[in-house]
């Protein structure tokens, strides 16, 4: 006998003495039980129910005298094998069956039928209570422990996809027998060694035990079978989820060995409340009254550890019963004075049978007010008849609790999540941390306090870890490792440009656009915003060369227009050498355009104003190379080149060649414009705000121009460079454009393998150091002559030399 289980004796006692001393409730009418034991054997749980359908003085099937004791229900089994045994009996006769204990729905609903009614709500409550604390605490690695018989098969069938669906790994599954299984010791030892070597593995801290009680008192028999010096070691400590059908119990020698082992264990119950009243009854159960209730002088034998006076008998008075012992006095896992889940739900199915019968009284006797009264319209009353007003009942019990069967013939609500504390006297508390109820408003169906649970004291009240392997840390990304479960991987860094954020990321991911992954690929930081700005050094000293440069054309500029009349000046065409200077001071100018940030406007002006000054500049210093040309083809007697002398000459080649660059900037601009735009991508940790240059065909059909107009210059001027003449410029044009050239040759490749501001700076510096080479090549060595060598710059000096 399990002593525990005698509360749902009292429990159903209880309830009938309240209905029966209420005469209000089914007045002339008194409500009795018998109890039967099915022994955890299928052909008594048989014998017992047809015991309970016939029997009166003797055993007789389908015949029954005896109608003072009339059969309105049945409240039972605990078990789902019981409850299924006891089914296969009374379904013939519709008699309606309530149990009480919490096991697979479906399969009962086909073949139990409608005279089969659940006093708990439906299980598939309990497997999802199960996915939900487990995701709550993120244990993913779990060990399994249940019944080797149909409803631990369901269980386990039924839970597999959800751990699949959720995330969540099974380590091991271990079934564990049924007590009657227990003759063969060998094959007991060997389930203790694998159930051993899977206790002690540090890895699975969570073990989640589908059963019933007695599945406790083989774990703990196992466990005193290896390590029956309770010597628990780190890796012993565990965090138990029990689920509804399995109490906390320890019978004959396991109550010495206690339940320390379960400390801190996390319980899925049947909903409970304290009913007024139950605990002063249980104060009034006494030995002395035995003789009415067999099942109590057994209980007390066992609960208390004695034996009943018997005066035929020799025996140690230290072991005889006194009858004062108190029911209070006794261990939990012994039994509970307060009342448990199940025998809350006997309670309840006592008063919804006698709901049922009151309502079936009341409607009849109002329909027939000639009869006798309410106890007679119950007397003709079959069982059959109770169907329509049981599934139909609903009623507020005495802890002011509604209770009433939904659609599939099962008590409405959900499971409470109980954490059970055992103290050093082997006895233990539960105490409510949570609940699950699927029926209530979304967002309130899965509630737990972990702020109040009690953990195993080798945890230290920190929450425990149940992983195959620790977590990945942010930065890192799983990797499945082979012939492993899924919840089993290595950690990788994030592959480069990619982030995690938060432990055991399966993947890593790209951070937005406007961001960058840090150092640590732990987090996206935001891109600098980045330009060639006036603040920087490396903007300033670009800016500073530019200005520099200018104030130095315009001195230039100033010299030759002070000097305008003297030889050197007026030699190779006056005007081309004011064009020229004014251009190149207005290709520094122009540098100007690609410093700061851009925008639409100078975005539109930078390139093709560069372009059109350039290539007037070049031009002019083609035209200037083909004057010195012309000037010395003329002076041979009879040349035809003399028609060719003059300022138009030199003047058409400029205007030719810059309507060439301008018509061509002018087609850019009209198909393909520039515009600001930002460079997410090329530079890590930056945004670049450049100017995009819409068609990067003329932007190379630009410099290809200006290319064409230096290599035309250079080679005139290569060819020109001997030629006789104090102030011939062909020499000093072949370095500057073989200066020009190089530069621009060099710029090409280094632009293009450039990017952010250094790739404006190369643009910058490539138009400061080419103007600057055209401007100290061509004009220094005459500046020089004018400033300090005037001598030099006389018209006697050009005729001597000629």
């Amino acid at each position: 006998m399990v002593t525990k289980f005698y509360q749902h004796i009292l429990a159903l006692a209880f309830a009938v003495n309240e209905i029966n001393e209420n005469p209000k409730f089914l007045p002339n009418v008194t409500l009795g039980f018998h109890i039967y034991d099915s022994y955890y054997d299928a052909r008594m749980t048989y014998r017992t129910t047809l015991d309970v359908l016939f029997k009166t003085d003797k055993f007789v099937p389908n015949y029954q005298c005896d109608r003072h004791k009339k059969l309105m229900a049945i409240i039972g089994g605990l078990g789902s094998d019981t409850s299924n045994l006891i089914a296969d009996i009374i379904g013939s006769y519709k008699v309606p069956q309530l149990t009480y204990g919490s096991f697979a729905s479906q399969r009962n609903r086909i073949t139990q039928g409608p005279s089969f009614y659940r006093l708990v709500p439906n299980e598939t409550q309990q497997y999802m209570g199960l996915i939900l604390l487990l995701q709550y605490f993120k244990w993913t690695w779990v060990g399994i422990l249940i019944d080797d018989d149909n409803s631990g098969e369901h269980f386990l069938q039924t839970l597999d996809p959800l751990f699949s669906q959720y995330g969540i790994c099974s380590a091991f599954t271990q079934r564990i027998p049924r007590i009657s299984h227990w003759d063969n010791f060998e094959k007991l030892i060997d389930r203790a060694t694998i159930f051993y070597a899977h206790y002690t593995d540090y890895t699975v801290i969570t073990f989640i035990i589908y059963g019933e009680s007695l599945t406790i008192a083989w774990l703990r028999a196992i466990m005193f079978i290896r390590d029956s010096g309770n010597k628990e070691t780190p890796s012993m400590r565990k965090v138990w989820i029990t689920t509804t059908q399995i109490d906390f119990i320890l019978t004959g020698i396991q109550r010495s060995w206690g339940l320390q082992m379960f400390q801190g264990a996390i319980s899925f119950t049947v909903h409970s409340k304290e009913i007024s009243g139950f605990r002063e009854f249980i104060g009034t159960i006494k030995l002395h009254g035995a003789q009415k209730d067999s099942f109590l002088k057994e209980f007390w034998e066992q609960a208390f550890d004695c034996v009943l006076p018997n005066p035929n008998v020799a025996m140690d008075v230290d072991q005889t019963c006194t009858g004062e012992e108190r029911l209070e006095s006794l261990p939990a896992p012994q039994f509970e004075v307060l009342m448990t889940g199940h025998s809350y739900s006997v309670y309840n199915g006592v008063y919804a049978v006698a709901h049922a019968l009151h309502i079936m009284g009341s409607s009849q006797s109002k329909l027939r007010t000639n009869e006798k009264g309410f106890s007679a319209e119950l007397q003709d009353l079959q069982p059959w008849q109770l169907h329509h007003f049981l599934h139909g009942s609903s009623f507020n019990n005495s802890a002011g609790e509604t209770i009433s069967f939904n659609d599939k013939w099962e008590m409405r609500g959900g499971f409470d999540i109980m954490n059970t504390i055992i103290f050093p006297n082997n006895s233990f508390q539960r105490v409510k941390i949570g609940r699950i109820d699927i029926d209530v408003p979304k967002g309130e169906e899965f509630i737990i306090h972990e702020d109040i649970i009690v953990w195993h004291s080798g945890f230290n009240q920190v929450m425990p870890i149940s992983l195959c392997n620790d977590y990945c840390h942010p930065g890192n990304e799983k990797k499945r490792k082979e012939g492993k479960k899924f919840c089993c991987y290595d950690c990788t860094p994030c592959p480069e440009g990619k982030i995690s954020n938060k432990k055991d990321m399966a993947d890593c991911f790209m951070c937005p656009e406007e961001q960058f992954p840090s150092k640590d690929k732990d987090e996206c930081v935001p891109k600098v915003i980045t330009f060639l700005s006036y603040k920087e050094p490396l903007g300033i000293t670009l800016a500073f060369a530019a200005v520099f440069l200018s104030i130095h054309a315009v001195l230039v500029l100033t010299i030759f227009i002070k000097h305008r009349d003297t030889p050197i000046v007026k030699a190779n065409n006056r005007g081309l050498t004011y064009i020229l200077l004014i251009s190149l001071l207005l290709c520094f100018l122009s540098s100007f355009l690609f410093l700061g940030k851009p925008g639409k406007v100078t975005c539109l002006l930078r390139q093709t104003v560069f372009g059109i000054i350039f290539s007037m500049a070049v031009s002019c210093v083609l035209a200037k190379t083909i004057t010195v040309v012309i000037a010395f083809m003329a002076t041979k007697p009879g040349s035809s080149m003399r028609k060719w002398m003059g300022k138009r000459q030199g003047h058409s080649v400029v205007f030719s060649c810059s309507l060439i660059q301008a018509s061509i900037c002018t087609l850019w601009l009209a198909t393909s414009p520039p515009f600001p735009d930002l460079d997410m991508h090329s530079v890590t940790g930056e945004i670049i705000v450049q100017c995009n240059e819409g068609s990067v065909t003329m932007f190379y059909c630009v410099l290809g121009f200006m290319g064409f107009l230096a290599i035309s210059s250079f080679t005139v001027a290569f060819l020109a460079r001997k030629l006789p003449d104090s102030f011939n410029e062909a020499k000093f044009i072949t370095f500057s454009m073989l200066v020009f050239c190089s530069v621009w040759l060099s710029f090409v490749p280094t632009y293009l393998s450039t990017r952010g501001k250094y790739m404006v700076a190369v643009e910058i510096f490539s138009i400061l150091a080419s103007s600057a080479g055209l401007l100290g090549c061509i004009f220094a060595p005459k500046c020089y002559i004018i400033v300090f060598r005037p001598q030099q710059n006389s018209r006697e000096l050009i005729r001597r030399k000629l």
